[in-house]
C-alpha cells in the first residue's frame, strides 16, 4: 500500500508539473493579428440564365488564390487576396484572369469562418463572393483548411452567373 502511495503521488506530482507547463506556456494571442495563406480553387459548375458549364468538360480552370488576414479580434478580421486564374483548352493553356478579392473575415467557431469578398476580376466581370471555409488539420505554425466560394458575377456585356468551387489551402 504504501508504495502505491508513493506511485501515485509521484504520477500527481508529474501530472501537475506538465498542466502547470501547458498553461503557463500558452501565449495569448495579442491583437490586430496577421496571417497569410495560399490555395488551389477549382471552380466545378458555373450557371447563368442561358446554360450551365462544368469545368474538366471541354476545359479545365484552376485558380491560385493567395492572400493576407488582419484579424481586428479572434472574431473579425479583414483580408485580402489575389487570384490568378490558368484556363487550359484546346491544348494550350494560358493566365485568363487576376481576381482582386478584399473581404471581412467572420471566425463562426469551431474552425469555421466565413469571408464576405467583393470581387474585381481584369476580365471586366466584378460582383461578390461569400466563402465557408474549415480548419481540417492545424498544428503550431500552420492550417490546413478547406473552402467552398460561392462566386457571382456580374458586367462586361455578360448574364449574371453564379458558381460553385472547392478551395483547399494552407495558411500560416
Amino acid at each position: 500500500m504504501k508504495q502505491l502511495l508513493k506511485s501515485l503521488k509521484k504520477i500527481f506530482t508529474i501530472a501537475f508539473l506538465l498542466v502547470s507547463l501547458l498553461v503557463f506556456s500558452q501565449s495569448e494571442t495579442t491583437y490586430p493579428k496577421i496571417t497569410g495563406y495560399v490555395s488551389v480553387m477549382h471552380p466545378i459548375v458555373t450557371v447563368n440564365k442561358y446554360h450551365t458549364t462544368t469545368n474538366f468538360d471541354g476545359y479545365y480552370q484552376v485558380v491560385f488564390p493567395f492572400g493576407i488576414n488582419i484579424w481586428k479580434s479572434s472574431r473579425i478580421g479583414f483580408s485580402i487576396e489575389l487570384a490568378p486564374s490558368i484556363r487550359a483548352e484546346n491544348g494550350t493553356s494560358k493566365v485568363n484572369n487576376l481576381l482582386i478579392h478584399p473581404g471581412v473575415l467572420v471566425a463562426l467557431g469551431d474552425g469555421f469562418v466565413f469571408a464576405g469578398r467583393v470581387a474585381f476580376e481584369t476580365s471586366g466581370r466584378y460582383g461578390i463572393t461569400p466563402v465557408v471555409s474549415k480548419v481540417v488539420s492545424k498544428n503550431k505554425n500552420s492550417a490546413l483548411y478547406i473552402a467552398t466560394p460561392l462566386p457571382i458575377r456580374f458586367g462586361n456585356d455578360l448574364p449574371t452567373s453564379f458558381t460553385a468551387g472547392f478551395q483547399i489551402g494552407l495558411s500560416f
